[in-house]
């Protein structure tokens, strides 16, 4: 019976590594985004019913690999942590960091209309970077550290973290708070990669 209960609490634990982190646990077929980074892994659950055009846009950078070797550029302890910039890939390019985006074949630099939604900006929320142009969303997002009611509406959230709260809590602590959370290229974190998979799979690790 002891050991009955031990394999039943071990189970519960397990579970609650996953559902604890966004509340309630993916369908095993959903497809999800796995994130490597140079702190460990992210996964990101998504959501297409709130803003697919921007659901369409992650999945499609990822699957070029768009995401691979950037840098997290911008990190606010209490607030966010910021990423996708393909500037970022170049150390010696850190004064444009924050400044690029996903560019097309033609040269003019893609973007995707705003999306905003109901969705609240509180932790582990996965939301697109923009302009002061709420239609200039290119390729740069970010992960809510913490809750953040001013963002709600005003950006396209699509998405959450399922599993890696604990790696953005490390990343964050690279930005400089008094900087506008500007991390210095021998501090920022790598995102070494990012691929799409189900929810099944990105539980077996």
């Amino acid at each position: 019976m002891a050991y009955q209960v031990i394999l039943l609490l071990i189970a519960a634990l397990v579970g609650a590594a996953f559902v604890g982190e966004s509340g309630s646990e993916p369908k095993d077929t959903d497809e999800v985004a796995v994130i490597e980074t140079g702190k460990g892994r992210i996964v990101v659950e998504f959501y297409p019913d709130k803003a697919p055009k921007h659901v369409e846009n992650f999945k499609a950078l990822v699957k070029e690999g768009f995401y691979n070797g950037t840098r997290f550029h911008r990190c606010i302890a209490g607030f966010m942590v910021q990423g996708g910039d393909p500037n970022t890939k170049d150390l010696s390019k850190s004064s444009m960091w924050g400044t690029g985006g996903k560019v097309n074949d033609d040269g003019t630099r893609h973007s995707v209309k705003a999306e905003f939604n109901d969705t609240k900006h509180v932790r582990g929320i996965l939301s697109m970077a923009r302009s002061q142009d709420p239609n200039s969303a290119s390729s740069q997002f970010f992960l809510m550290v913490a809750t953040s009611p001013h963002l709600d509406g005003q950006y396209s959230a699509f998405g959450k973290v399922v599993v890696g709260l604990d790696v953005l809590d490390e990343i964050v602590k690279t930005g400089d708070r008094n900087n506008n959370g500007k991390v210095e290229p021998g501090d920022a974190i790598e995102l070494k990669s990012a691929k799409l998979t189900t929810w099944a799979e990105a539980k077996k690790g």
